[in-house]
């Protein structure tokens, strides 16, 4: 299982100080099925933890998700600052999760030397 983040979501994660150890278990959650909501077109959202909090009044994430290929964080956040993405916002991050799901091997290498992506290290799952 590759995972990776947007250049977007890794602004993001350090902003809010979300550390690529909690992403990981975002995504070990996922693989052994424990999904908060699938949102379709293989886009999960997974609550994740505030540092020192649980994770029920913290940050949500939205994942492009294909089990036990790919996972790449594109958007993410805080419970009390919004409810739930409009459908626009939706329809974009379903839009990049195609991209990202489906880019070559060629092009996503490139996308991580240019930044554009980064590697979340979850130990040996990279």
């Amino acid at each position: 299982m590759r995972v990776l983040k947007t250049k977007w979501f890794a602004r993001f994660s350090r902003r809010v100080r979300i550390g690529d150890e909690t992403l990981c278990e975002a995504i070990k959650r996922a693989e052994s099925g424990l999904i908060d909501a699938d949102l379709g077109g293989n886009v999960i959202k997974q609550r994740v933890a505030r540092p020192g909090q649980g994770r029920s009044g913290g940050h949500r994430v939205l994942i492009a998700y294909r089990r036990g290929y790919r996972s790449i964080f594109i958007y993410g956040f805080a419970k009390n600052e919004l409810d739930n993405v409009a459908d626009d916002q939706f329809l974009t991050v379903s839009e990049l999760a195609a991209i990202w799901l489906n880019i070559d091997l060629g092009l996503l290498e490139q996308a991580l030397m240019e930044g554009r992506v980064e590697e979340v290290h979850c130990g040996q799952n990279n």
